[in-house]
């Protein structure tokens, strides 16, 4: 059975940096890619930042520059490394794995507030 557990989340001040994990169990074949997306509240779930298995990364426009993605494959875990936080970044965060079938799996989110 595949899991994906978040941590890192929490409250901070405008400007400040958190690090989000999403560790990984169970087995997951032909990953296409992995990464987080976001919710804030009374809005869509937005897509932050991905990795596409190659190497290849993708940001949303609102976090380049800012946020940084990246992978341990040793430890099965990603993470998201937030620098220069803002208030709009206030949200639940939820990491993701897509296979090349088209599977995806979730993380069960992550609550990240900043404040102003």
């Amino acid at each position: 059975q595949v899991q994906l557990v978040e941590s890192g989340g929490g409250l901070v001040q405008a400007g400040g940096s958190l690090r989000l994990s999403c560790a990984a169990s169970g087995r997951i074949f032909s990953i296409a890619a992995m990464g987080w997306y976001r919710q804030a509240p009374g809005k869509q779930r937005d897509l932050v930042a991905r990795i596409i298995t190659g190497g290849s990364t993708n940001y949303a426009d609102s976090v380049k520059g800012r946020f940084t993605i990246s992978k341990d494959n040793a430890k099965n875990t990603q993470y998201l490394q937030m620098n220069s936080l803002k208030p709009e970044d206030t949200a639940v965060y939820y990491c993701y794995i897509i296979t090349v079938a088209g599977v995806y799996y979730w993380g069960q989110g992550t609550q990240v507030t900043v404040s102003s």
